[in-house]
């Protein structure tokens, strides 16, 4: 009996402990990680980013796909080179082509890239197409000297995602981001002929991107019921909504309202930072415990992505803005 008892205690002494320790883990790892924005912290593609990312502490960084313009495709270091371009434009989105080769070395940029990463711990949480920022996704222009037929240039949308999906599949990355503050305001009306025609092209992403087991993160700069609304139309369980805090904040919406309605089904990640003031720790517009605690009543498992919340008075100062902004959620979520 006296035995028996013992055990009991014993199992107390040892057993809560660690079931405590367990919860305590699980709201830890509720959060993949923290990344950066690389274009704006000045440092689009480039390798000196990954150094950036390990000496401010973040666990990843979301890679731009570059610059867009007038240009047929991004400016991408990591997808089939410039010379294979000219070979025939029906093959400019092909990964057959081959990748870029750093010149000095002869070794593929996306190899010297990934490793270096890989060395440092630093995880490509996304891969982003900003240049739709300024680009409109349902009717593009082109420079002069680009002699597309119609067919071709209808069919760039095609080819601009196959290029994000075949630099995502290089990195490991899972969430594309995709804004669209460059296609104007008319798709913004539901039944509308530019929203109908935004649905259609999205569905078609959402076909692709489920062929790559991936998931493409919509940034409309909507409210919550739009944003339902829209995903509802699309049909696509590869296509959701990457939220954006600065959105809510423009708007003066609820954040944690629009998180707990969205639901983490339909959010691919979120870009957890404001617009360039003052950063997160110093903005009453963000209650970031607040927004911690709600990713963890919906159960969001995602990363979160510093795009901004640089101080205005020093914006330039990348180390010191993004590294106080990965300090801070660290402190929160961590």
């Amino acid at each position: 009996m006296l035995k028996a008892t013992a055990c009991k205690n014993c199992l107390k002494i040892v057993v809560l402990p660690v079931l405590l320790m367990l919860c305590t883990l699980e709201s830890v790892a509720q959060i993949a990680g923290i990344s950066c924005c690389d274009w704006m912290m000045l440092k689009r593609q480039k390798l000196g980013v990954i150094c950036l990312s390990k000496e401010i502490n973040a666990d990843g960084l979301e890679m731009d796909m570059g610059p867009l313009g007038k240009r047929i495709l991004f400016e991408n270091r990591f997808r089939p080179s410039a010379d294979s371009l000219s070979v025939g434009r029906k093959d400019y989105s092909d990964p057959a082509n081959g990748i870029s080769i750093d010149r000095k070395t002869g070794i593929p940029e996306a190899e010297i890239f990934k490793k270096a990463a890989d060395s440092l711990g630093i995880r490509v949480s996304s891969i982003a197409m900003s240049g739709f920022y300024a680009q409109n996704l349902l009717r593009r222009t082109f420079a002069d000297g680009k002699e597309l037929t119609e067919a071709e240039r209808n069919d760039n949308y095609r080819s601009l995602m196959q290029d994000c999906l075949n630099t995502m599949r290089l990195f490991g990355a899972k969430v594309a981001f995709l804004p669209l503050g460059g296609s104007g305001y008319s798709w913004k009306s539901v039944g509308s002929a530019d929203y109908k025609t935004l649905v259609k092209r999205l569905r078609m992403f959402g076909r692709m991107a489920e062929k790559e087991g991936v998931v493409i993160g919509v940034r409309t700069s909507m409210d919550v019921d739009f944003n339902i609304q829209f995903l509802k139309d699309v049909k696509s369980k590869a296509v959701k909504i990457y939220y954006s805090v600065q959105d809510a904040c423009d708007n003066n919406r609820d954040i944690c309202n629009e998180l707990r309605t969205l639901g983490k089904e339909r959010i691919a990640q979120i870009h957890i930072s404001n617009t360039d003031g003052v950063t997160l720790r110093h903005d009453p517009k963000v209650d970031m415990p607040k927004i911690k605690a709600t990713l963890e009543e919906i159960g969001y498992q995602g990363w979160l992505t510093v795009e901004r919340s640089r101080n205005a008075k020093d914006v330039r100062n990348v180390r010191a803005n993004y590294g106080d902004n990965v300090a801070y959620l660290k402190e929160i979520f961590q």
